[in-house]
């Protein structure tokens, strides 16, 4: 099958199947070879029987149609009365007259000699003039690009366009393949499969880690219940408020597998000690979960009162994480609502009775208790190793309270002087294992030219291992022009190669040096949110050439920045012109306008539709009239085109030549002009290679502050750079409003405007764990990262709370059956007691969080890299805030209730002592 005949298939046949699959907006076909009559003029025959190209394009349009007149009706019927003037072959357009010469020619019809289209022009059946192309690992194919409409679903319509793939390759001719070359929805597939995957991992082993601290199974499946109950609850109200099982969704609820479960840790743990006490099940779990209610309510709200916010945030990363927020806050609710209904029920009648009321284990009597028992066994030996080991500490630290609070004060701040070293970034890149490279060859390059170009580049790619194949697209999509190339590179899969897409980048950007002739202006991985390159920037004013010098002198300045690459501006050089410049006055003389002369200019130079053909196999071809390539392929071919200007004495059209009424020269011309804010503007981008684009564009800040912008100019950051910056806003107001929110919870939960404070500086502490895992891992400071800190808000203090408030609840006078009075703890001994009853719950609701954020964290499938940071802040976060607020909570406790008792005595009222009226008389 030729190429010819390959594209009007595809057109007629295989573009209307897919354009009919729902959700598509549009298929276009690229480096297609369309049929098309063309009507070549040879402008020396048109000059010498004086026939205008306009004369041509009349004659070819009147007599190639096909005309209804009316109609003939009688009593019994209606016949349509057409004149059918259609040419049946494309040799018959030769045969047009396009005007008569001779004696009568200007006033008879028939006198004069004919003068046909054959003697002035030639007729092609052949192929259109290409103006885009496509190369299949270095061979030109046939490619449909096809766009999705808008708000439809990427996978809905993927899996609609494979299906009509399937039903058409049967019927492909003989010889054609059709494959798929790039799929819009296998990133969202692999992310999805990824989230979905890191959702049970996380659930796996926040089951393990409650089963080793509780050491029982029938604990285990009670507080594991609060996993699949609360998610299938979480789908209800998705489904309610209409969000989508997506990535971002997924991702909310694997962030929020150890959430889920901390609630049901919490009330089982306190039910099975009250049964260890001596208690019945069921007396132990109406106790139990009245104790500790409200510490779990506190600490769920924490959470609620952190995700709220997240939401809700403006911009962006507001539209990006709505339902993450909303999510999550669905997710934990349904978790508490379960851990204090379901939890206290299992527990109450499925008592577990391998603990006795001395809170010991019976002696190992089964297969399990011999092998399993042994392991969780010693696990619980070491747990209380612990809890001894931390009463010691805190011991220590509330006898020497002000070293422990400056050792704190300390480690906060050598963790702000260690933030800088933090790359910054909006969205980290995803490596889905493939790659875009871009390039353009010389201002004024034919087709033919980036081709070669184009061939030359794909073997250089095809030599890297890790290339599985390649697809060049030139003059198409955002490459507009035939000096433009797009080249969409296939790697192998992530797990098959040991480099990531942004290393290969590298050496892929060093090997193309090598290539003469073009400038490589992207390799790599575009930003995932805009789809542009990572650094991105303005500049802006009245004058143009200003514009263009100033945009030289900045990319001079900027060029050197370390992990500056791919520079790029829209100042390119001029691109080559022919200006024909109509002398007014002589045109005038002639009877022409300058809109007449450039509308005959038109049709011979670029040419002119007259219509259709329709062939024998009734598909219709267009019928263009135009100047031979022969004749306009030099400057001085245009000088001798003809143009028509009046009739001569016999009524001859009258000939001159175009360099008789313009002159004609060649110039160079701007090949863009841009416009932002109603002023003119260059844009100037780059990508970054080895550093952040948070600290390249601090270095190009920095190196713009030296340029002198004359009045009316200004530079903007626009693209990665202004979301980022505008994300970082909204976040840090997020993380403002959950602080608040917060101290509100703490503050009505302890009934005092001070505690809170004690509990809240567990806050700040969670800072160096983050900076050390960010630099551990060497990732940024991102979108997703920040969302991190933001959640740790409400993580670290839900392990303030439950000690604190059962300190507070140590300290207070109880009553006992007889309704003696029974006096509360000193404050130091409520604290001891507490640290070593709230040590389990706290390491179980720690290290629950932890492990069910290790598949996130360590980013080991394909693409999860850009979600990794979430993960890694958080686990980072969470470590070194147990610790320290463990330790630092209850000291800072100690001084905020001295502080409130201080208040008490400065404000309490001094007692009135009641004066005898006697002694007044």
């Amino acid at each position: 099958m030729s190429a010819i005949e390959l594209t009007n298939w595809s057109d007629q046949v295989l573009k209307k199947r897919l354009e009919n699959v729902r959700g598509v907006g549009s298929v276009s076909l690229v480096g297609g070879t369309k049929r098309e009559i063309n009507v070549y003029l040879d402008p020396q025959a048109m000059e010498a029987l004086g026939v205008s190209a306009d004369q041509v394009v009349a004659a070819v349009r009147n007599e190639n149609q096909d005309l209804p007149v009316g109609a003939v009706r009688s009593l019994a019927q209606e016949r349509v009365v057409k004149i059918d003037a259609r040419m049946k072959r494309p040799e018959d357009f030769a045969r047009i007259i396009v005007a008569r010469k001779g004696a009568g020619a200007g006033g008879g019809a028939g006198g004069g000699t004919a003068i046909r289209v054959d003697q002035v022009a030639r007729i092609s059946d052949g192929a259109a003039e290409i103006d885009s192309l496509a190369l299949y690992n270095g061979q030109r194919t046939l490619l449909l690009s096809i766009q999705k409409s808008q708000d439809e679903n990427t996978i809905q319509v993927i899996d609609g366009l494979v299906g009509a793939i399937n039903e058409i390759t049967p019927q492909l001719p003989p010889g054609v393949r059709l494959e798929p070359i790039a799929d819009g929805s296998r990133p969202i597939r692999v992310a999805v499969e990824n989230v979905r995957r890191t959702l049970i991992e996380g659930a796996l082993l926040t089951v393990l880690i409650v089963f080793l601290f509780l050491n029982s199974w029938r604990s285990t499946v009670i507080t594991g219940l609060t996993l699949p109950i609360s998610i299938i609850g979480t789908f209800l109200f998705m489904n309610v408020f209409g969000f989508t099982i997506n990535m971002i969704t997924l991702m909310a609820l694997s962030l929020c597998v150890g959430l889920l479960i901390d609630d049901a840790i919490v009330v089982r743990e306190n039910i099975v000690r009250h049964v260890q006490m001596g208690k019945t099940p069921y007396n132990a779990a109406m106790e139990g979960t009245k104790e500790i209610g409200l510490a779990v309510l506190a600490t769920t709200f924490s959470i609620v009162a952190v995700f709220m916010p997240i939401g809700f945030m403006g911009g962006i990363i507001g539209k990006f994480f709505h339902e993450f927020g909303i999510t999550i806050v669905a997710a934990v609710l349904i978790s508490m609502f379960v851990s204090f209904t379901l939890d206290p029920m299992l527990s109450s009648i499925w008592h577990d009775p391998s603990i006795d009321t001395q809170g010991k284990r019976h002696a190992p009597v089964t297969f399990y208790d011999k092998t399993i028992g042994r392991v969780t066994g010693w696990f619980d030996r070491a747990t209380e190793s612990l809890a001894d080991g931390y009463q010691g500490i805190l011991r220590w630290a509330l006898v020497h309270k002000l070293i422990t609070v400056l050792l704190a004060v300390v480690i906060f701040v050598v963790s702000l002087f260690m933030v800088p070293l933090l790359g910054t970034e909006f969205v980290p890149k995803a490596d889905f294992s493939e790659t875009t490279l871009n390039f353009y060859t010389p201002v004024g390059s034919s087709l033919e030219v980036t081709e070669a170009k184009a061939r030359q580049v794909e073997s250089i790619l095809r030599e890297t291992p890790e290339v599985r194949y390649t697809l060049s697209t030139i003059n198409t999509g955002n490459a507009a022009g035939k000096m433009y190339a797009n080249i969409y590179v296939r790697l192998v899969d992530r797990k098959q190669r040991s480099r990531s897409v942004d290393q290969l980048s590298g050496v892929l950007r060093d090997r193309l040096r090598q290539v003469p002739g073009i400038t490589v202006t992207h390799v790599g991985l575009l930003d995932s949110v805009g789809g542009n390159k990572q650094v991105e920037f303005s500049l802006q004013g009245p004058d143009l050439k200003e514009l263009e010098r100033l945009a030289r002198l900045v990319s001079d300045k900027i060029r050197d920045i370390p992990g500056l690459v791919d520079l790029d501006s829209s100042v390119k050089p001029n691109k080559p012109t022919i200006e024909v410049d109509v002398r007014r006055d002589v045109a005038s003389d002639l009877g022409l306008s300058v809109a007449q002369v450039a509308g005959q200019l038109r049709t011979l130079v670029a040419g002119q539709t007259v219509g259709n053909w329709r062939a024998p196999d009734d598909q219709t071809y267009d019928v263009n009239v135009r100047l031979a390539p022969e004749a306009r392929d030099r400057p001085q071919d245009l000088e001798r085109l003809p143009f028509t200007v009046g009739t001569n004495a016999d009524g001859s059209p009258r000939i001159v030549r175009l360099n008789q009424l313009a002159t004609v020269r060649e110039s160079t011309g701007s090949n863009q002009i841009n416009r932002r804010d109603l002023a003119r503007e260059v844009a100037i981008n780059a990508n970054v290679y080895n550093r952040s684009a948070g600290e390249v564009s601090n270095d190009i800040k920095a190196a713009l502050e030296g340029v002198s912008f004359p009045p009316g100019y200004r530079y903007q950051f626009s693209g990665s750079t202004k979301n980022m910056a505008e994300s970082f806003g909204y976040a840090i107001s997020s993380l403002v409003l959950a602080i608040l929110f917060i101290y509100m919870i703490l503050a009505s939960q302890f009934k005092s405007f001070l505690q809170p404070l004690a509990l809240m500086t567990a806050l700040p502490l969670t800072l160096i764990g983050v900076v050390l895992a960010l630099l551990m891992f060497r990732s940024t400071l991102s979108m997703f990262s920040i969302i991190g800190v933001v959640m740790l808000m409400g993580l670290v203090t839900k392990n303030a709370i439950l000690l604190v408030d059962f300190a507070i609840r140590m300290r207070e006078d109880t009553t006992d059956a007889d309704g003696r009075r029974i006096p509360g703890m000193e404050r130091s001994e409520a604290l001891l007691v507490a640290a070593k009853v709230r040590l389990r719950p706290i390491l179980m609701t720690t290290l629950a969080m932890i492990f069910g954020m290790v598949p996130l964290a360590f980013a080991l499938t394909e693409g999860s890299e850009q979600r990794a940071p979430m993960g890694q802040a958080v686990i980072g976060g969470v470590i070194t805030s147990s610790l320290l607020t463990l330790v630092v909570v209850p000291v800072v406790y100690c001084y905020m209730d001295d502080l409130a008792n201080w208040f008490k005595r400065l404000f309490a009222r001094k007692p009135v002592t009641p004066v005898p009226l006697e002694s007044k008389v």
